[in-house]
């Protein structure tokens, strides 16, 4: 993750913006402007870590964002080698600490934890399902299912819980789905078309819901198959139809994937159906945030 891209950089200073962290009456009332501290960030759960890099380009931004003089001062993040995104901690492990002025550290806290807390939560549940599934062929997506405007870092999430990601946006992909092909007036009609005007390297991937919806998109040149609502006997059905259509040479040309309804509980039927990715909204619209905690203490001088 390129934390300083301009992407991520405006939404950051946004997050920060959104607090008025530069105008934290509080600690601005409460704290004297000369006190160093040191905040711990600490996990208060076993998970999967996300976000530590986030850390000092949050903190670089409220320089930016904070002219006084305290701001500006130099800041340190430590953190030991072992520990870093994707990797999983225990309960009570510090993840990071920093050495900063104690107002800073108390005006950020609240976003950094944020951020640190919805990102590792994603991470854990997303490595709970790659686990559930350890061993078999299968490939754990994320969808579009995301919170505006933090898509990019929610994929990175699924990434560091070993997740593989799916389009990051509508054009990132062609997947023709049930609307497209009643607005579009039919399967043929549409398929046809996306596969006549799509850019050169384009695969066209086409949503299937039925046994029926599945040979006509086999018939008509469907590139990749999106299995929907399927139960898991189902899936399998599909899977051996593809297969039989492919090559024996490259027995997975259409790749396929099974989505809707798939759960921790479930997930493993569906990876021993031999399909090759299931997708899964709940690693991004449904995680739960990860417990982290940040202990400031004032530095002895």
């Amino acid at each position: 993750m390129d934390w300083k891209s301009s992407s991520i950089d405006g939404l950051l200073e946004r997050a920060l913006i959104e607090d008025k962290a530069a105008g934290d009456i509080t600690t601005n009332l409460t704290i004297d402007s000369a006190l160093q501290a040191t905040g711990s960030i600490i996990a208060r759960q076993e998970m999967v870590v996300c976000g530590l890099g986030a850390v000092p380009r949050l903190l670089e931004i409220y320089a930016r964002l904070d002219k006084r003089a305290f701001a500006q001062r130099r800041f340190e993040v430590i953190s030991h080698p072992e520990i870093f995104d994707g990797v999983r901690v225990h309960d009570g492990q510090v993840l990071a600490v920093i050495r900063h002025n104690a107002r800073v550290l108390l005006s950020c806290e609240r976003v950094i934890l944020n951020l640190m807390q919805h990102l590792s939560g994603i991470a854990t549940l997303t490595r709970r399902f790659v686990d559930a599934i350890e061993g078999s062929h299968a490939h754990v997506l994320d969808t579009r299912k995301t919170v505006p405007g933090l898509r990019a870092l929610e994929k990175y999430a699924v990434q560091c819980g070993g997740g593989t990601n799916h389009r990051l946006d509508l054009a990132s992909g062609i997947l023709i789905k049930n609307n497209h092909i009643s607005l579009g007036g039919g399967l043929p009609k549409v398929l046809t078309q996306a596969l006549e005007r799509r850019k050169k390297g384009q695969r066209v991937q086409v949503e299937a819901r039925s046994a029926k919806e599945l040979e006509e998109a086999l018939k008509f040149g469907a590139e990749a198959i999106l299995l929907d609502n399927m139960t898991p006997a189902q899936v399998k059905q599909s899977v051996d139809r593809i297969r039989k259509t492919a090559d024996k040479q490259e027995p997975h040309r259409i790749p396929t994937e099974a989505s809707g309804g798939i759960v921790l509980e479930n997930i493993r039927a569906y990876a021993e159906t031999g399909v090759d990715f299931i997708s899964v909204g709940a690693l991004t619209h449904s995680a739960k945030a990860a417990d982290i905690s940040m202990r400031i203490e004032a530095e002895i001088a």
